[in-house]
């Protein structure tokens, strides 16, 4: 399985579980963690989720050969996508969301940590974005969040430039709520995952309703825009050029394009 699952003590935990591809997410596993996280909304068992990967990797990103085959068909809307359908799973979910990150952690493997309540770095994490290295765009609403955590410059050189930064960088942009090290961070992210387990379900709801309410029109309306924006951007020159370039291992050019 490339998403492991399983319940228990309270506690709902997603492990991607595909390190050969360096937990590279496809469409697949985005539906895995959609239908998951989803069905946790209904059910008691479940009072709080953990998303993790493996101590080495997060995840590198997007599947972009399985990626583009899904961008290639067009008969299916963008907002009924595996990879959308986990975006707002994540987004909407009223429980709270631990995360625990080790390795790299890769485009969206960095942005749905934007939509985790608890995120816990261990000290070899590596995040980046790198949309725009790929002729993309922001996505997950991170042109809005990442801005709004850490200021405009700060957003602006992860986002512009997708170059990799550090736990502690990420700390100090208010990404994440503690760096750890390694052979300590899935114990701890459980552990607090427990403490939230213990907690009166009611009040965690309340508080994550409320802390999120400015905030929750934003995003939904970053996703309307970002969403068909990648979407069109995934199917131009640029990103054929940038996608062409990984599989043949070169370096893209851009220079023929305005």
């Amino acid at each position: 399985m490339d998403i492991l699952s399983s319940i228990a003590d309270g506690i709902l935990t997603l492990e991607f579980n595909r390190p050969e591809r360096k937990n590279a997410i496809t469409n697949a596993m985005y539906q895995e963690l959609a239908d998951q996280i989803n069905a946790a909304a209904d059910n008691k068992a479940v009072r709080a989720l953990l998303i993790q990967g493996k101590e080495t990797v997060f995840t590198a990103g997007n599947d972009l050969e399985d990626f583009m085959k899904g961008a290639s068909d067009l008969s299916t809307p963008l907002t009924e996508r595996p990879v959308y359908q986990f975006m707002q799973a994540l987004f909407q979910c009223e429980k709270p969301v631990v995360a625990a990150v080790a390795g790299n952690a890769v485009g969206i493997g960095t942005t749905l940590l934007l939509h985790c309540d608890l995120v816990y770095l261990a000290d070899n994490a590596k995040l980046s974005v790198p949309f725009a290295q790929l002729g993309l765009c922001p996505e997950y609403a991170s042109s809005l969040l990442l801005p709004l955590y850490s200021g405009h410059a700060r957003a602006a050189e992860k986002l512009m430039l997708g170059e990799p930064f550090g736990a502690e960088e990420a700390y100090a942009m208010g990404l994440a709520s503690k760096v750890v090290p390694l052979a300590e961070l899935h114990s701890h992210a459980r552990a607090q995952a427990a403490k939230l387990v213990g907690l009166p379900a009611a009040s965690l709801r309340a508080t994550k309703q409320l802390m999120k309410r400015a905030s929750v029109p934003q995003i939904q309306a970053a996703l309307d825009i970002e969403t068909p924006q990648f979407g069109k951007m995934l199917l131009g020159a640029e990103a054929r050029e940038a996608f062409t370039a990984f599989f043949q291992k070169r370096k893209p050019d851009f220079s023929q394009f305005d």
